[in-house]
Protein backbone atom coordinates (compact mmCIF):
# COMPACT_ATOMS: atom_id res chain seq x y z
CA UNK A 1 0.00 0.00 0.00
CA UNK A 2 1.31 2.98 -0.96
CA UNK A 3 -1.17 5.82 -0.55
CA UNK A 4 -0.40 9.27 1.65
CA UNK A 5 -2.31 9.27 4.88
CA UNK A 6 -3.54 11.98 6.69
CA UNK A 7 -3.79 11.76 10.27
CA UNK A 8 -6.39 12.99 12.08
CA UNK A 9 -5.31 13.50 16.10
CA UNK A 10 -8.71 13.37 18.54
CA UNK A 11 -6.88 15.08 21.73
CA UNK A 12 -4.34 16.41 19.53
CA UNK A 13 -3.76 18.94 22.29
CA UNK A 14 -3.57 16.50 25.55
CA UNK A 15 -0.99 15.31 27.22
CA UNK A 16 -0.54 11.92 25.38
CA UNK A 17 -0.55 14.11 21.78
CA UNK A 18 1.83 17.03 23.25
CA UNK A 19 4.76 14.81 25.06
CA UNK A 20 4.12 11.43 22.68
CA UNK A 21 2.30 11.80 19.39
CA UNK A 22 3.68 15.35 18.22
CA UNK A 23 7.69 14.26 18.91
CA UNK A 24 7.24 11.08 17.31
CA UNK A 25 5.44 12.31 14.07
CA UNK A 26 8.52 15.36 14.35
CA UNK A 27 11.03 12.88 14.88
CA UNK A 28 9.95 10.35 11.40
CA UNK A 29 10.28 13.98 9.50
CA UNK A 30 13.05 14.19 10.84
CA UNK A 31 14.54 10.58 9.43
CA UNK A 32 13.30 11.06 6.12
CA UNK A 33 10.41 8.02 7.12
CA UNK A 34 7.24 10.87 6.80
CA UNK A 35 6.94 10.07 2.78
CA UNK A 36 3.61 8.63 3.06
CA UNK A 37 2.26 11.22 6.04
CA UNK A 38 0.26 13.60 4.16
CA UNK A 39 -1.37 15.98 6.93
CA UNK A 40 -1.53 16.20 10.16
CA UNK A 41 -4.76 17.30 12.12
CA UNK A 42 -5.06 18.09 15.58
CA UNK A 43 -8.11 18.17 17.12
CA UNK A 44 -9.81 19.49 20.30
CA UNK A 45 -12.24 21.33 22.38
CA UNK A 46 -10.99 24.60 22.65
CA UNK A 47 -11.46 27.47 19.91
CA UNK A 48 -7.87 27.49 18.58
CA UNK A 49 -6.57 29.21 15.62
CA UNK A 50 -4.05 26.66 13.37
CA UNK A 51 -1.09 28.97 13.48
CA UNK A 52 -1.35 29.83 17.13
CA UNK A 53 -1.56 25.64 17.37
CA UNK A 54 1.70 25.59 15.67
CA UNK A 55 3.31 28.10 17.62
CA UNK A 56 2.14 25.95 20.63
CA UNK A 57 3.76 23.08 19.05
CA UNK A 58 7.05 24.20 18.50
CA UNK A 59 7.18 25.01 22.44
CA UNK A 60 6.18 21.93 23.30
CA UNK A 61 8.19 19.77 20.96
CA UNK A 62 11.61 22.28 22.00
CA UNK A 63 10.18 21.34 25.67
CA UNK A 64 10.12 17.66 25.24
CA UNK A 65 12.58 17.09 21.91
CA UNK A 66 16.45 16.39 23.15
CA UNK A 67 18.32 19.30 22.24
CA UNK A 68 20.17 17.41 19.41
CA UNK A 69 16.89 16.84 17.54
CA UNK A 70 15.59 20.09 16.70
CA UNK A 71 16.51 21.31 13.45
CA UNK A 72 14.97 24.32 11.67
CA UNK A 73 14.19 23.38 8.76
CA UNK A 74 12.65 19.60 9.57
CA UNK A 75 10.74 21.73 11.76
CA UNK A 76 9.82 24.27 8.76
CA UNK A 77 8.78 20.98 6.79
CA UNK A 78 6.82 19.51 9.61
CA UNK A 79 4.50 22.77 10.17
CA UNK A 80 3.87 22.90 6.80
CA UNK A 81 2.06 19.24 7.84
CA UNK A 82 -0.09 20.73 10.78
CA UNK A 83 -3.47 21.92 11.22
CA UNK A 84 -6.10 22.14 13.90
CA UNK A 85 -9.76 21.60 13.55
CA UNK A 86 -11.81 22.47 16.56
CA UNK A 87 -14.30 19.11 18.03
CA UNK A 88 -16.63 18.22 20.48
CA UNK A 89 -17.54 14.51 20.29
CA UNK A 90 -21.06 14.60 19.91
CA UNK A 91 -21.07 17.67 17.47
CA UNK A 92 -21.81 17.25 14.05
CA UNK A 93 -21.25 20.35 12.78
CA UNK A 94 -17.72 20.16 14.07
CA UNK A 95 -16.94 16.84 12.22
CA UNK A 96 -18.26 18.55 8.83
CA UNK A 97 -15.61 21.19 9.50
CA UNK A 98 -13.02 18.39 9.91
CA UNK A 99 -14.47 17.07 6.63
CA UNK A 100 -14.36 20.44 4.72
CA UNK A 101 -10.68 20.68 5.56
CA UNK A 102 -9.72 16.75 4.77
CA UNK A 103 -11.68 17.30 1.29
CA UNK A 104 -10.16 20.59 0.90
CA UNK A 105 -6.83 20.25 -1.46
CA UNK A 106 -8.72 17.75 -3.49
CA UNK A 107 -6.21 14.87 -3.28
CA UNK A 108 -7.71 11.13 -1.83
CA UNK A 109 -5.17 10.00 0.30
CA UNK A 110 -6.27 7.37 2.93
CA UNK A 111 -6.92 8.50 7.13
CA UNK A 112 -5.82 6.88 9.72
CA UNK A 113 -7.61 8.42 13.07
CA UNK A 114 -5.93 8.29 16.31
CA UNK A 115 -8.36 8.49 19.23
CA UNK A 116 -6.64 9.83 22.58
CA UNK A 117 -9.40 10.62 24.46
CA UNK A 118 -11.91 8.61 26.92
CA UNK A 119 -11.89 5.15 25.39
CA UNK A 120 -16.08 6.00 26.24
CA UNK A 121 -15.95 8.21 23.32
CA UNK A 122 -14.48 6.02 20.67
CA UNK A 123 -17.80 4.50 19.48
CA UNK A 124 -19.33 8.19 19.63
CA UNK A 125 -16.49 9.71 17.52
CA UNK A 126 -16.49 6.62 14.67
CA UNK A 127 -20.13 6.98 14.17
CA UNK A 128 -19.95 10.64 13.61
CA UNK A 129 -17.22 10.35 11.67
CA UNK A 130 -19.06 7.88 9.08
CA UNK A 131 -21.67 10.75 9.27
CA UNK A 132 -19.73 13.08 8.38
CA UNK A 133 -18.66 11.19 5.34
CA UNK A 134 -14.82 10.72 5.68
CA UNK A 135 -14.74 7.13 6.27
CA UNK A 136 -14.27 4.70 3.49
CA UNK A 137 -12.34 1.38 2.79
CA UNK A 138 -8.98 3.09 3.32
CA UNK A 139 -9.12 4.27 6.62
CA UNK A 140 -8.22 3.20 9.56
CA UNK A 141 -8.37 3.74 13.35
CA UNK A 142 -5.95 3.41 16.32
CA UNK A 143 -7.83 3.17 19.36
CA UNK A 144 -5.33 4.30 22.74
CA UNK A 145 -5.56 1.96 26.10
CA UNK A 146 -7.42 1.22 28.11
CA UNK A 147 -9.68 -0.36 26.11
CA UNK A 148 -12.97 -0.23 28.88
CA UNK A 149 -12.68 -1.20 32.40
CA UNK A 150 -13.58 -5.17 32.37
CA UNK A 151 -14.84 -7.33 29.65
CA UNK A 152 -18.30 -6.10 28.93
CA UNK A 153 -17.06 -2.27 28.13
CA UNK A 154 -14.40 -4.28 26.05
CA UNK A 155 -16.72 -5.56 24.40
CA UNK A 156 -19.05 -2.64 23.88
CA UNK A 157 -16.78 -0.09 22.89
CA UNK A 158 -15.35 -3.10 20.16
CA UNK A 159 -18.74 -3.86 19.09
CA UNK A 160 -19.00 0.30 18.33
CA UNK A 161 -15.99 0.69 16.41
CA UNK A 162 -17.00 -2.82 14.31
CA UNK A 163 -19.80 -0.99 13.24
CA UNK A 164 -17.97 1.63 11.44
CA UNK A 165 -14.24 -0.11 10.98
CA UNK A 166 -13.08 -3.67 10.44
CA UNK A 167 -10.91 -5.65 12.25
CA UNK A 168 -8.36 -5.11 9.78
CA UNK A 169 -8.79 -1.06 9.70
CA UNK A 170 -8.13 -1.48 13.55
CA UNK A 171 -4.96 -0.83 15.48
CA UNK A 172 -5.50 -0.95 19.19
CA UNK A 173 -1.91 -0.06 20.31
CA UNK A 174 -0.29 -0.73 23.74
CA UNK A 175 3.34 1.25 23.46
CA UNK A 176 5.21 -1.55 25.21
CA UNK A 177 5.46 -3.83 21.84
CA UNK A 178 6.70 -0.89 20.20
CA UNK A 179 10.05 -1.08 22.10
CA UNK A 180 13.04 -2.12 20.19
CA UNK A 181 13.88 -4.91 23.01
CA UNK A 182 10.65 -6.22 23.49
CA UNK A 183 10.51 -7.21 19.35
CA UNK A 184 14.01 -8.03 19.91
CA UNK A 185 12.62 -11.17 21.49
CA UNK A 186 11.64 -12.45 18.32
CA UNK A 187 14.96 -12.91 16.83
CA UNK A 188 16.24 -13.72 20.34
CA UNK A 189 14.31 -16.83 20.46
CA UNK A 190 13.55 -17.71 16.61
CA UNK A 191 16.65 -16.72 15.33
CA UNK A 192 19.17 -18.13 17.54
CA UNK A 193 19.88 -21.95 18.18
CA UNK A 194 21.44 -21.56 21.47
CA UNK A 195 18.17 -20.23 23.00
CA UNK A 196 15.48 -21.43 20.58
CA UNK A 197 15.75 -25.33 21.52
CA UNK A 198 15.87 -24.73 25.46
CA UNK A 199 12.79 -22.09 25.72
CA UNK A 200 11.10 -24.60 27.65
CA UNK A 201 9.66 -26.06 30.69
CA UNK A 202 12.90 -28.86 30.67
CA UNK A 203 15.21 -25.95 30.88
CA UNK A 204 13.68 -23.20 32.15
CA UNK A 205 13.09 -22.46 35.98
CA UNK A 206 11.12 -19.64 36.33
CA UNK A 207 9.97 -16.37 34.71
CA UNK A 208 9.39 -12.79 35.72
CA UNK A 209 8.77 -9.88 34.63
CA UNK A 210 8.79 -6.37 36.18
CA UNK A 211 7.57 -2.90 35.41
CA UNK A 212 8.20 -0.78 38.63
CA UNK A 213 7.70 2.89 38.44
CA UNK A 214 9.17 5.85 40.73
CA UNK A 215 5.81 8.02 40.01
CA UNK A 216 2.72 8.25 41.91
CA UNK A 217 -0.65 9.22 40.71
CA UNK A 218 -0.88 12.93 40.59
CA UNK A 219 -2.74 14.02 37.89
CA UNK A 220 -4.37 10.88 36.81
CA UNK A 221 -6.79 10.44 40.11
CA UNK A 222 -10.02 10.60 38.08
CA UNK A 223 -8.62 7.54 36.10
CA UNK A 224 -6.71 5.69 38.55
CA UNK A 225 -9.32 5.54 41.40
CA UNK A 226 -11.63 3.74 39.78
CA UNK A 227 -8.58 1.30 37.89
CA UNK A 228 -5.68 0.30 39.83
CA UNK A 229 -3.07 -1.54 39.11
CA UNK A 230 -4.02 -4.77 37.67
CA UNK A 231 -6.20 -3.20 35.26
CA UNK A 232 -3.65 -0.05 34.27
CA UNK A 233 -0.53 -2.14 33.70
CA UNK A 234 -1.49 -6.53 34.59
CA UNK A 235 -4.10 -6.08 31.24
CA UNK A 236 -2.03 -4.60 28.96
CA UNK A 237 1.36 -4.28 29.27
CA UNK A 238 2.14 -7.28 31.06
CA UNK A 239 0.38 -9.58 29.25
CA UNK A 240 1.60 -8.73 26.18
CA UNK A 241 4.75 -9.44 26.97
CA UNK A 242 3.96 -12.61 28.40
CA UNK A 243 2.23 -13.71 25.41
CA UNK A 244 5.41 -12.84 23.38
CA UNK A 245 7.84 -15.04 26.05
CA UNK A 246 5.53 -17.88 26.00
CA UNK A 247 4.42 -17.99 22.42
CA UNK A 248 5.34 -21.01 19.83
CA UNK A 249 6.96 -20.28 16.53
CA UNK A 250 4.68 -18.44 14.01
CA UNK A 251 4.05 -20.17 10.42
CA UNK A 252 5.18 -16.57 9.47
CA UNK A 253 5.98 -13.18 10.51
CA UNK A 254 2.74 -12.02 9.52
CA UNK A 255 1.05 -10.05 11.72
CA UNK A 256 -2.11 -12.94 11.72
CA UNK A 257 0.49 -15.47 12.35
CA UNK A 258 2.39 -13.87 15.22
CA UNK A 259 -1.28 -12.32 17.16
CA UNK A 260 -2.45 -16.57 16.46
CA UNK A 261 0.35 -17.51 18.67
CA UNK A 262 -0.08 -15.07 21.11
CA UNK A 263 -3.78 -15.39 21.83
CA UNK A 264 -3.33 -19.17 22.27
CA UNK A 265 -0.96 -18.39 25.43
CA UNK A 266 -3.80 -16.34 26.59
CA UNK A 267 -6.10 -18.80 26.18
CA UNK A 268 -4.05 -21.01 28.30
CA UNK A 269 -3.53 -19.12 31.13
CA UNK A 270 -4.86 -21.03 34.65
CA UNK A 271 -7.65 -18.60 36.06
CA UNK A 272 -7.00 -17.41 39.48
CA UNK A 273 -9.74 -18.16 41.00
CA UNK A 274 -11.53 -18.02 44.86
CA UNK A 275 -9.27 -21.38 45.75
CA UNK A 276 -6.33 -19.78 44.84
CA UNK A 277 -6.55 -16.35 44.79
CA UNK A 278 -4.72 -16.09 47.89
CA UNK A 279 -1.61 -18.08 47.09
CA UNK A 280 -1.33 -16.70 43.59
CA UNK A 281 -1.46 -12.33 44.00
CA UNK A 282 -0.76 -9.54 46.13
CA UNK A 283 -1.74 -6.41 46.17
CA UNK A 284 -0.26 -3.07 47.43
CA UNK A 285 -0.82 0.42 48.38
CA UNK A 286 2.24 3.09 48.32
CA UNK A 287 1.88 5.20 51.71
CA UNK A 288 3.86 8.58 52.40
CA UNK A 289 7.74 7.77 52.11
CA UNK A 290 10.73 9.41 50.37
CA UNK A 291 11.63 8.28 46.56
CA UNK A 292 15.05 9.68 44.90
CA UNK A 293 15.58 11.51 48.28
CA UNK A 294 12.24 13.11 48.06
CA UNK A 295 8.92 13.00 50.94
CA UNK A 296 6.01 12.08 49.01
CA UNK A 297 2.79 11.21 50.00
CA UNK A 298 0.92 8.33 49.80
CA UNK A 299 -1.45 7.50 47.66
CA UNK A 300 -4.62 8.39 49.81
CA UNK A 301 -3.76 11.84 50.29
CA UNK A 302 -1.66 12.20 47.17
CA UNK A 303 -5.02 13.18 45.59
CA UNK A 304 -7.41 13.23 48.31
CA UNK A 305 -8.39 9.56 47.17
CA UNK A 306 -10.71 9.73 50.33
CA UNK A 307 -12.96 7.02 49.03
CA UNK A 308 -10.34 4.89 46.95
CA UNK A 309 -10.26 2.69 49.67
CA UNK A 310 -9.94 -0.46 47.27
CA UNK A 311 -8.11 1.00 44.65
CA UNK A 312 -4.14 -0.85 44.69
CA UNK A 313 -1.04 0.90 43.14
CA UNK A 314 1.00 -2.56 43.36
CA UNK A 315 0.25 -5.76 42.45
CA UNK A 316 2.37 -9.27 42.29
CA UNK A 317 1.24 -12.31 40.87
CA UNK A 318 1.73 -16.19 40.09
CA UNK A 319 0.24 -17.11 36.25
CA UNK A 320 0.88 -20.32 35.14
CA UNK A 321 0.49 -21.32 31.30
CA UNK A 322 -1.28 -25.13 30.69
CA UNK A 323 0.34 -26.16 27.68
CA UNK A 324 3.39 -28.94 27.01
CA UNK A 325 5.89 -25.91 27.14
CA UNK A 326 5.34 -24.13 30.30
CA UNK A 327 3.67 -26.66 32.32
CA UNK A 328 5.34 -26.50 35.95
CA UNK A 329 7.11 -22.72 35.13
CA UNK A 330 5.58 -19.99 37.19
CA UNK A 331 5.44 -16.96 35.52
CA UNK A 332 6.05 -14.35 38.21
CA UNK A 333 4.49 -10.66 37.14
CA UNK A 334 4.55 -7.19 39.07
CA UNK A 335 4.02 -4.09 38.85
CA UNK A 336 3.38 -0.97 40.50
CA UNK A 337 4.01 2.96 41.58
CA UNK A 338 6.14 4.73 44.27
CA UNK A 339 8.74 2.12 44.20
CA UNK A 340 12.41 3.00 44.61
CA UNK A 341 12.88 2.86 41.05
CA UNK A 342 12.00 2.95 37.30
CA UNK A 343 12.61 0.04 35.38
CA UNK A 344 10.62 -2.95 33.59
CA UNK A 345 12.73 -5.82 32.55
CA UNK A 346 12.18 -10.00 31.95
CA UNK A 347 14.38 -12.38 33.38
CA UNK A 348 14.58 -16.28 31.97
CA UNK A 349 15.74 -18.16 34.76
CA UNK A 350 17.60 -21.05 34.04
CA UNK A 351 17.23 -24.80 35.83
CA UNK A 352 20.31 -25.72 37.64
CA UNK A 353 22.22 -28.99 36.74
CA UNK A 354 21.17 -32.16 38.72
CA UNK A 355 25.31 -32.69 39.74
CA UNK A 356 27.71 -29.90 40.39
CA UNK A 357 31.40 -30.78 40.07
CA UNK A 358 31.75 -27.32 42.00
CA UNK A 359 31.50 -27.98 46.06
CA UNK A 360 31.35 -24.29 46.58
CA UNK A 361 28.56 -24.03 44.05
CA UNK A 362 26.01 -21.17 45.19
CA UNK A 363 22.24 -22.00 44.62
CA UNK A 364 22.30 -18.43 43.84
CA UNK A 365 24.52 -18.07 41.12
CA UNK A 366 21.68 -19.81 38.07
CA UNK A 367 22.14 -18.98 34.39
CA UNK A 368 19.75 -16.08 33.43
CA UNK A 369 18.42 -14.50 30.51
CA UNK A 370 17.77 -10.56 31.64
CA UNK A 371 15.66 -8.57 29.29
CA UNK A 372 16.07 -4.89 30.35
CA UNK A 373 13.05 -2.85 28.42
CA UNK A 374 13.65 0.40 30.78
CA UNK A 375 14.53 3.01 30.71
CA UNK A 376 17.86 1.30 28.95
CA UNK A 377 17.07 -1.28 26.64
CA UNK A 378 19.66 -4.30 26.59
CA UNK A 379 19.59 -8.03 26.81
CA UNK A 380 22.31 -9.46 29.14
CA UNK A 381 23.27 -13.65 29.74
CA UNK A 382 24.35 -14.35 33.34
CA UNK A 383 26.38 -17.10 33.64
CA UNK A 384 29.42 -18.72 36.19
CA UNK A 385 32.97 -18.72 35.14
CA UNK A 386 35.89 -19.44 37.81
CA UNK A 387 36.69 -16.59 40.25
CA UNK A 388 40.45 -15.19 39.05
CA UNK A 389 43.76 -15.62 41.52
CA UNK A 390 45.89 -18.17 42.19
CA UNK A 391 44.18 -19.33 45.85
CA UNK A 392 40.68 -19.21 44.49
CA UNK A 393 41.32 -23.34 42.15
CA UNK A 394 37.96 -23.45 41.28
CA UNK A 395 35.60 -20.77 42.75
CA UNK A 396 33.15 -19.87 40.87
CA UNK A 397 31.57 -16.20 41.12
CA UNK A 398 29.03 -14.49 38.42
CA UNK A 399 29.71 -13.20 35.21
CA UNK A 400 27.46 -11.15 32.93
CA UNK A 401 27.87 -11.05 29.01
CA UNK A 402 25.94 -8.54 27.44
CA UNK A 403 24.00 -9.64 24.08
CA UNK A 404 23.54 -6.29 22.49
CA UNK A 405 25.67 -4.10 20.75
CA UNK A 406 26.56 -1.08 23.33
CA UNK A 407 28.68 0.77 20.54
CA UNK A 408 25.77 1.07 18.20
CA UNK A 409 24.98 4.27 16.90
CA UNK A 410 22.12 6.20 19.00
CA UNK A 411 20.99 7.66 15.94
CA UNK A 412 19.52 4.05 15.49
CA UNK A 413 17.45 4.60 18.33
CA UNK A 414 13.96 5.97 18.91
CA UNK A 415 10.82 5.92 20.96
CA UNK A 416 7.92 3.43 20.96
CA UNK A 417 5.58 5.43 19.57
CA UNK A 418 7.88 6.56 16.63
CA UNK A 419 7.95 2.85 15.71
CA UNK A 420 3.81 2.43 15.92
CA UNK A 421 2.82 5.41 14.08
CA UNK A 422 5.09 4.32 11.27
CA UNK A 423 3.50 1.17 11.01
CA UNK A 424 -0.02 2.23 11.71
CA UNK A 425 0.95 4.62 8.64
CA UNK A 426 1.73 1.85 6.80
CA UNK A 427 -1.13 0.01 7.80
CA UNK A 428 0.94 -3.13 9.67
CA UNK A 429 -1.10 -4.35 12.07
CA UNK A 430 2.23 -6.70 13.58
CA UNK A 431 2.50 -4.78 17.00
CA UNK A 432 -0.71 -4.02 17.38
CA UNK A 433 -3.40 -6.03 19.80
CA UNK A 434 -6.30 -7.72 18.12
CA UNK A 435 -9.95 -7.79 19.33
CA UNK A 436 -10.05 -11.27 20.88
CA UNK A 437 -6.47 -10.89 22.28
CA UNK A 438 -7.77 -7.94 24.30
CA UNK A 439 -11.34 -9.48 25.17
CA UNK A 440 -9.43 -12.81 26.54
CA UNK A 441 -7.09 -10.79 28.41
CA UNK A 442 -9.80 -8.77 30.34
CA UNK A 443 -11.31 -12.38 30.96
CA UNK A 444 -8.94 -13.37 32.90
CA UNK A 445 -8.46 -10.00 34.79
CA UNK A 446 -11.74 -10.11 35.53
CA UNK A 447 -11.95 -13.42 37.31
CA UNK A 448 -8.82 -11.74 39.92
CA UNK A 449 -11.14 -9.17 40.75
CA UNK A 450 -14.37 -11.28 41.22
CA UNK A 451 -12.05 -13.69 43.12
CA UNK A 452 -10.44 -10.55 45.15
CA UNK A 453 -13.87 -9.29 46.14
CA UNK A 454 -15.30 -12.67 47.03
CA UNK A 455 -12.51 -13.42 49.44
CA UNK A 456 -11.88 -9.83 50.66
CA UNK A 457 -8.51 -10.09 49.41
CA UNK A 458 -6.70 -6.69 51.59
CA UNK A 459 -4.07 -4.68 50.67
CA UNK A 460 -1.30 -4.62 51.57
CA UNK A 461 0.49 -1.39 53.14
CA UNK A 462 4.10 -0.28 51.71
CA UNK A 463 5.97 2.69 52.15
CA UNK A 464 6.61 4.41 49.06
CA UNK A 465 10.37 4.32 47.90
CA UNK A 466 10.55 0.70 48.74
CA UNK A 467 9.88 -2.24 46.14
CA UNK A 468 6.34 -3.08 47.38
CA UNK A 469 4.84 -4.97 50.33
CA UNK A 470 6.72 -8.05 52.39
CA UNK A 471 4.00 -9.88 51.03
CA UNK A 472 4.97 -9.58 47.31
CA UNK A 473 8.73 -11.02 48.70
CA UNK A 474 7.05 -14.54 50.28
CA UNK A 475 4.65 -15.04 47.10
CA UNK A 476 7.84 -15.62 44.99
CA UNK A 477 9.98 -16.65 48.36
CA UNK A 478 7.18 -20.09 49.48
CA UNK A 479 8.95 -21.30 46.07
CA UNK A 480 12.59 -21.25 46.76
CA UNK A 481 12.88 -18.60 44.34
CA UNK A 482 13.42 -14.44 44.79
CA UNK A 483 12.91 -11.18 42.94
CA UNK A 484 15.25 -10.35 40.34
CA UNK A 485 16.40 -7.03 41.59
Amino acid sequence: MSQMVDLVIFGGTGDLSTRKLLPALYQLQRHGLADRLNRIVATGRGTIDPEAFRVEARANLEKYLAADSWDDAVWEAFRDRLDYVKIDADNPGDYQQLANLLNSDGSTPGRLYYLATLPSLYGEICQQLQSAGVVDEGSRVVLEKPLGHDLESCRAINEQVAQVFDEEATFRIDHYLGKETVQNLLALRFGNQLFHPMWNNTFINSVQITVAEEIGVAGRGSYYADTGALRDMVQNHLLQVLSLVAMEPPATLKATDIRDEKMKVLRCLEPISEDNVKDRTVRGRYTAGAVGGKAVKGFLEEDAFHDADNTETFVALKASINNWRWAGVPFYLRTGKRLSRRYSEIVIEYKRQSFSLFANDPQELTNKLVIHLQPEESISLHTVNKKPGLANKLKLQPVELHLTDESQNKGDSYDAYERLLLDAIHGDQTLFMRRDEVETAWHWIDSIIEAWAANGTPIKSYNAGTMGPNAATALIAVDGRSWHE
